[in-house]
């Protein structure tokens, strides 16, 4: 188990109370099977070590999940572990694009005030009632650009909580569709995040979320649902194509910023109240190496 996993997992115990008792507002969703809550967080523990090639396991570590939620994908790599996580994933209640401004105010809300939103890319703590599309706003950033795939705002991708967060207007708006790699100049009030003519740097402490949030679609979304089957790739400029890039730089993005508190707490939330879905990106950040 590494020093990073080590400390998040302490970081998370030191949260949990802080962001215990969220309530969630009404919303209307399609019903996915009944799903227990989330179990109380256990420590990790290395179990197993391979050539992190995707056909071989790589350094595993313990989640609540695994004799239930997981038990059809612990153990698997590669294409298999891919295929399993799929069908488990998919599982899933949708709801409507509209309803995504009142779920942000509580799956992204600042630890530190309740009233607040943490912005993804800038990390600025907005209020929530500042949601819209004028400058000093927040609206909802589609981490996988809606273009690439051209599925829209539409109930499905459109909507998936594991991949929209809040962000600033402007910040959201420099993003537009780029794909994601290292580089460029500093976007203004992007809190360290960079950006060039074709890509998107995150600042460093957003930079594990989005890989993780990109690997998450790449699984969930396969081609079913009358959907296009997304994968990242190794490009940049993919346009319209159903394609993010580039894997390689997410990949290091995931191993270098490792889940925080904020973003397995937001997993819990997604899983108990709405979605009744996973990231398993979050809860097994090894994965990502034994699948690509």
């Amino acid at each position: 188990m590494t020093a990073a996993r080590i400390h998040r997992k302490a970081v998370a115990w030191a949260t949990a109370t802080v962001l215990a008792g969220l309530t969630a507002p009404a919303l209307t969703a399609t019903p996915a099977s009944a799903i227990p809550a989330s179990p109380a967080p256990i420590s990790a523990t290395t179990t197993a070590a391979g050539t992190g090639t995707g056909t071989a396991a790589a350094t595993a570590t313990t989640s609540p999940y695994d004799s239930t939620y997981y038990k059809n994908a612990v153990g698997k790599t590669g294409s298999s572990l891919k295929s399993a996580l799929h069908t488990i994933i998919s599982n899933q209640t949708k709801i409507s694009y509209s309803a995504v401004w009142n779920a942000l105010k509580v799956t992204d809300q600042d630890p530190n005030n309740s009233n607040n939103v943490i912005l993804l890319y800038s990390g600025v703590s907005r209020s929530k009632s500042l949601n819209g599309g004028d400058v000093g706003d927040w609206n909802r950033e589609h981490t996988w650009a809606k273009s690439h795939g051209d599925f829209g705002e539409v109930t499905g991708p459109g909507t998936d909580l594991h991949h929209l967060r809040p962000a600033d207007v402007q910040v959201n708006s420099i993003r537009g569709n780029l794909d994601f790699d290292n580089g460029g100049s500093t976007v203004t009030n992007g809190g360290g995040s960079r950006v060039d003519s074709d890509s998107f740097e995150p600042r460093d402490a957003d930079k594990g979320d989005v890989a993780r949030m990109i690997l998450y679609m790449a699984v969930r979304y396969e081609g079913g649902d009358g959907f296009a089957d997304l994968e990242p790739n190794e490009k940049v400029d993919n346009g319209s194509a159903p394609y993010i890039g580039k894997l390689t730089v997410l990949k290091a993005w995931s191993e270098q910023d490792p889940p925080s508190a904020f973003e397995e707490k937001r997993n819990d939330v997604i899983y108990d109240t709405y979605q009744h879905n996973r990231n398993p990106f979050i809860d097994h950040p090894e994965w990502v190496e034994a699948i690509w």
